[in-house]
């Protein structure tokens, strides 16, 4: 009971919004308070105002008006709560709940001192204004508990015991009257404080709320504006960018510049070391992008291994290019990724706005075309765009959906050009190779569209149906080795020995007699991955060769480990081929290195009886070329097989052959 009595009249400031929430109510009612005070005092003087009474009638109320009204001036300058701290309004508050009790006995006891001298009339007045005080006092009062409730319990007591006592009991009932509207005041004011107190702090609870949920958001912002990975900007937020721009609508010329980046050799670096590898590969390599881009530029991870630089700045262009040959050396240098030294290359395309102004959206869509041509070409470069690239694309874009048409429609067909013993002369081999005659547009050099299967993925339909149409035609050819060149981009397939296997088994192909053709470039960029594809495939027990040996720098370290079988000498070699030049020294080296690692060699493009002659003199075991024969259809490479046979010396097949 006594706690709960003690809590009526307790300060409530250890919860510092809640006392600055009763600072602020109560502080807007002060100034209204000391005027009812005022008032109310005023009109007290003037009922009792007696000149033989001097001080206790007028010089009392005017000290007690003085005090009130420099405390409401003191009020009215307050700014509610904000040129306080939390320390200073507890302060006030304690200084509040004095002066009011002080205040209230003050005018209490006035009232009281010249009660007596008034007459009747001059009685009642007092005793209606000392309640409306009281009331008037309670209520200002009334968000600060502990001031409202020790006003209403002092002035309520003072008024119960001096009316009681007062003109011999005859101001009981006004006693009585007064204590009961002092005690509902208290309750009154208790349950209004609680009901407040509940209200602050539900505003405090909703206003945390909505601060979690803005801080939330705000993260889920992020988050759905960056990239998880590398922690940079997403393609997004780099849309959400562009658009920005856009709306701007500036006509500044050469002010916008976009490069596209793409990795080169990313997806083999996951498929070897695994997506973890590859991961703490884009992290490292999007610091060292980043670290290069400077203030007015915006970096941005768009894809798996696709970066977008955004440009804004005077002479865009010019800026642009730097940055795109700073960060293709930067990015061509080794990372060491859990003790492995992982290397990727760069193609970058860049679009600025100096030939005129277009959509920032354009240039992003003009910067990947650049890159995309520079993928299809050399990797590793970096191009400006221009509309020819364009073109191109639609070109590109034309006969990749023309492939999948002519697949379908049985456009394609295979050719085989007769490789032969050097020294029999007899057909011992043949390789296939795919022509798409029946194009509706017009024939294609393989060239041409072997180029766009490869950089679009139709490559794979396109090896396999060579694959398996070769496989038939020179099965019954029963000593004759067929030999198919892969793509690199097959190589790189996981499922490409799956469905070089499956071939074999359905069409009952020996394994023996299949030898695979694998250029020399995707050895040195991809060499862990094509040991294992090739030991992979020997174990089946095809052959391995590698082609156009001689145009690139592979090592004998490398021809050792990688275990081929064959090798064939590029037709490139054989130019000017004579007798005691570079060229013949040249040849015989490759020849004598090869058959010195155990390896057969195979010349390509041999197209005069010198040439052969002298690739046959240095050692060379099979020739392939126009002087044998051009590419054909396996009706006419079956009747040369035949003619072979009868052991006719090494000649130049006949001019209507070599037309096919």
């Amino acid at each position: 009971m006594r706690k709960v009595f003690h809590d009526l009249f307790a300060l409530e400031i250890d919860d510092a919004e809640l006392a600055r929430a009763q600072f602020r109510s109560f502080s807007k009612q002060m100034p209204l308070l000391y005027l009812i005070l005022i008032c109310n005092t005023a009109a007290v003087m003037v009922a009792f105002f007696r000149p033989s009474m001097i001080f206790q009638t007028f010089i009392m109320p005017v000290i007690i008006c003085t005090i009130a009204l420099v405390r409401a001036s003191w009020w009215w300058r307050q700014d509610g709560a904000k040129l306080f701290s939390d320390a200073e309004i507890a302060l006030q508050i304690r200084r509040t709940c004095t002066l009011a009790v002080i205040m209230t006995l003050t005018i209490e006891f006035w009232c009281m001192w010249i009660y007596s001298s008034g007459d009747a009339y001059s009685r009642g007045h007092l005793t209606f204004f000392l309640g409306l005080t009281q009331v008037s006092t309670v209520f200002c009062l009334m968000t600060i508990r502990a001031a409202a409730m020790r006003v209403a319990a002092t002035s309520t007591l003072s008024f119960v015991i001096f009316f009681s006592i007062a003109d011999q009991g005859q101001m009981m009932a006004k006693a009585i009257v007064l204590g009961c509207v002092g005690v509902g005041m208290m309750i009154v004011t208790h349950r209004y404080n609680i009901d407040f107190s509940k209200l602050i702090c539900s505003q405090r609870d909703l206003r945390n709320r909505q601060a979690e949920t803005e801080k939330l958001s705000e993260e889920n912002r992020k988050i759905a504006l960056t990239d998880a990975l590398s922690g940079l900007p997403n393609r997004r937020q780099l849309l959400a960018k562009l658009d920005r721009i856009d709306d701007q609508q500036s006509d500044t010329l050469d002010g916008l510049a976009v490069l596209f980046i793409d990795l080169d050799g990313f997806k083999d670096i996951n498929d070897t070391h695994g997506h973890q590898a590859g991961d703490s590969l884009i992290r490292s390599l999007s610091a060292r992008i980043d670290h290069l881009c400077p203030p007015h530029s915006m970096l941005a991870r768009v894809g798996g291994d696709e970066f977008v630089i955004l440009v804004e700045t005077p002479g865009a262009a010019a800026v642009a290019k730097s940055m795109a040959e700073s960060i293709s050396d930067e990015i061509a240098l080794p990372v060491l990724v859990d003790r492995h030294i992982l290397q990727v290359g760069a193609s970058i395309g860049i679009a600025t706005n100096a030939d005129g102004t277009c959509s920032s959206h354009e240039l992003l869509r003009r910067a990947d075309t650049a890159m995309y041509h520079v993928k299809t070409g050399t990797k590793g470069k970096i191009a400006f765009y221009t509309s020819a690239l364009d073109r191109g694309r639609l070109r590109r874009m034309a006969i990749e959906a023309e492939i999948s048409t002519g697949l379908a429609n049985n456009e394609f067909d295979v050719v085989y050009q007769p490789v032969v013993d050097a020294h029999s002369g007899k057909i011992v081999a043949t390789e296939a190779l795919i022509r798409w005659p029946r194009r509706a547009a017009g024939a294609l050099s393989p060239q041409q569209f072997i180029e766009v299967a490869e950089a679009t993925g139709q490559i794979h339909p396109l090896g396999m149906f060579v694959l398996e149409r070769a496989c038939r035609d020179v099965g019954p050819l029963r000593d004759i080795t067929l030999s198919v060149n892969a793509s690199p981009a097959q190589f790189r397939d996981p499922g490409f020995l799956r469905q070089v296997a499956h071939v074999l088994e359905q069409t009952r192909f020996p394994p023996q007699r299949l030898q695979l053709e694998i250029t020399e470039g995707y050895l040195l960029s991809q060499p862990e991955t094509a040991i294992r594809t090739i030991k992979s495939f020997k174990a089946m027990g095809l052959s391995i060769a590698l082609d156009d040996f001689g145009t690139g720098f592979t090592s004998i370290h490398y021809l050792r480990t990688y275990g081929f079988s064959h090798v064939k000498i590029d037709k490139s070699l054989l130019a000017n081929l004579s007798p005691d030049s570079k060229a013949s020294l040249l040849v015989a080296g490759a020849i004598n290195l090869a058959r010195g690692l155990d390896m057969e060699v195979t010349a390509e493009g041999v197209e005069t009886h010198e040439q052969a002659a002298l690739l046959r003199a240095a050692g060379c075991d099979k020739l392939q070329g126009f002087l044998f024969g051009r590419p054909m259809s396996i009706g006419n490479l079956r009747a040369i097989y035949a003619r072979s046979r009868k052991d006719q010396p090494p000649s130049p097949m006949p001019q209507g052959l070599r037309a096919v």
